[in-house]
């Protein structure tokens, strides 16, 4: 019979902890009043733990609601129409929810009126959003549905504008069938990028 395992918490369970406290803050208090304090002492951890991982609260929010660092491959169906759609739909579902509508508008704010947040937030979070386009383009130029690759932030521009839009501007509920309906005209516009 193993014995309790004591002291430190791994890092894994912290950074669960951490999130979890997150989205119970955002529900409970909003983004504005909650704090890297309050998440940390919900989370059971220290302020320098979460500090340790994430350099401000928009950073910490931003990964523990809409996506951290590391995101995995984008859909990968066959055809650009099909990676489209795959990727409206992940884009989706990082942005809706009860979560994001309580964080994104205060989370947007500070960034823009912290440069230097605002340098790192573009590193960290918006620049991963490119790359993980880029390869999607790239997969479509080499099986020939795309003569070269359309400059990539126009190309997030349009499928990350076209979501966030509708859920954060228009504050609409998602239709059954979004991202395969909106695949089509994002995917012939993409074209047009060419």
């Amino acid at each position: 019979m193993s014995t309790p395992r004591r002291g430190r918490p791994r890092a894994t369970e912290i950074d669960h902890a951490v999130r979890a406290a997150v989205h119970e803050l955002l529900a409970e208090s909003g983004y504005q009043k909650s704090t890297v304090d309050m998440i940390a002492a919900r989370a059971g951890v220290g302020k320098a733990a979460v500090y340790r991982r994430w350099r401000s609260k928009a950073e910490l929010v931003f990964a523990a609601v809409v996506h951290d660092e590391h995101l995995p491959p984008p859909p990968e169906t066959g055809s650009l129409q099909g990676d489209v759609a795959g990727v409206l739909a992940v884009i989706q579902s990082s942005l809706d929810g009860p979560a994001a509508a309580s964080a994104i508008p205060g989370l947007l704010a500070d960034v823009q009126a912290d440069p230097e947040l605002a340098e790192r937030f573009g590193t960290q979070f918006v620049g991963r959003q490119r790359d993980y386009l880029v390869r999607m383009l790239d997969r479509a130029v080499a099986r020939g549905e795309l003569e070269k690759r359309p400059e990539p932030t126009a190309v997030h521009a349009v499928l990350l504008g076209s979501v966030f839009a509708w859920l954060h501007m228009l504050r609409e509920p998602v239709p059954a069938g979004f991202a395969d309906r909106l695949a089509g005209p994002l995917t012939a516009a993409l074209r047009e990028l060419d």
